[in-house]
């Protein structure tokens, strides 16, 4: 069962040092994956909290599937996140200790089911994006020679 990416979070890796990372499964209703089968998804918006021990992903847009006629729809609803819950504590805990901000990193299809990747990422600083931005152009002049 290979898995299919979908998107990725482009800006959580600009804004974070990535530590660790998770697999976690969304609960979705059937026009949500639809929609997202299609891309018709961002996640550049949105973040994860865990409230009562239960994660859960905020602002993720998923657009209206054109076919679903009739169903109430809020395209930006917190949606569960599925994980076990010894990863649950682990996260809970590492995020209270060292102050660790958890980000969406890309969202796949790994068979029939939409799989996200959560990172623990620690807050980048201006001159650590600076240095990035440094680095891409060097490699861009280097290219172009």
């Amino acid at each position: 069962m290979g898995e299919h990416v979908l998107l990725k979070n482009k800006k959580a890796y600009f804004n974070y040092h990535i530590l660790e990372t998770y697999e976690a499964g969304i609960v979705l209703t059937g026009p949500e994956i639809k929609s997202i089968r299609e891309k018709n998804v961002s996640i550049d918006e949105s973040f994860i909290l865990i409230r009562r021990g239960i994660p859960e992903i905020l602002n993720m847009n998923i657009k209206k599937y054109e076919f679903a006629n009739n169903v109430k729809f809020d395209s930006t609803r917190n949606r569960v996140l599925l994980l076990h819950k010894k990863e649950i504590k682990k996260i809970i805990k590492q995020v209270m200790l060292e102050k660790l901000t958890i980000v969406p990193l890309k969202l796949y299809l790994k068979g029939n089911y939409a799989k996200l990747e959560i990172g623990l990422g620690k807050g980048k600083k201006l001159y650590d994006k600076r240095e990035v931005i440094k680095k891409r152009e060097v490699e861009r002049r280097i290219k172009k020679i």
